[in-house]
């Protein structure tokens, strides 16, 4: 039983190594294809919103996370679970704003950049910003699923 598990691990974490490396060479081809790093990044948060609208389903078949009751708590699932089974990792919940409909998820330990130099003339690219753009398409069907559940 310990060798299976331990298998599960070792997969999961080359996946993950796997995904780091791609990223890393996507990110490269996208500088090559675009003449200043604004485009890239709207590239990349455009690559992470239609990733976010696919990988919301396959989120909420593996979690069995119920509805959330508020955006706090929203927060949490996304910081304790989604980063957690996606990336391996549990950012923190920070600078809330004072209306609660705000906040920022702080990455101690960025996986995308493990075997990552940027070279000085890509000091605007916000390398990254992927994981902005599957957010926003994730909470974006989330958002359009609770709205068709209330019609």
């Amino acid at each position: 039983m310990s060798r299976q598990a331990n298998r599960g691990t070792e997969s999961k974490k080359m996946s993950s190594e796997l995904f780091t490396l791609t990223y890393g060479a996507l990110v490269t081809q996208l500088c090559k294809d675009y003449e200043n790093d604004e485009d890239v990044n709207k590239q990349l948060d455009k690559m992470g919103y239609n990733i976010g609208v696919r990988l919301i389903e396959d989120f909420l078949a593996r979690s069995n996370v119920g509805r959330c009751h508020d955006f706090r708590e929203t927060a949490d699932v996304i910081a304790k679970v989604a980063f957690k089974m996606y990336l391996g990792i549990t950012p923190s919940i920070t600078n809330w704003s004072p209306a609660g409909d705000e906040f920022s998820l702080i990455l101690e330990n960025n996986p995308l950049v493990d075997f990552v130099e940027l070279p000085d003339n890509h000091s605007s690219l916000i390398y990254s910003n992927l994981l902005c753009g599957v957010l926003r398409g994730a909470l974006e069907m989330i958002r359009k699923l609770r709205y068709a559940a209330n019609a």
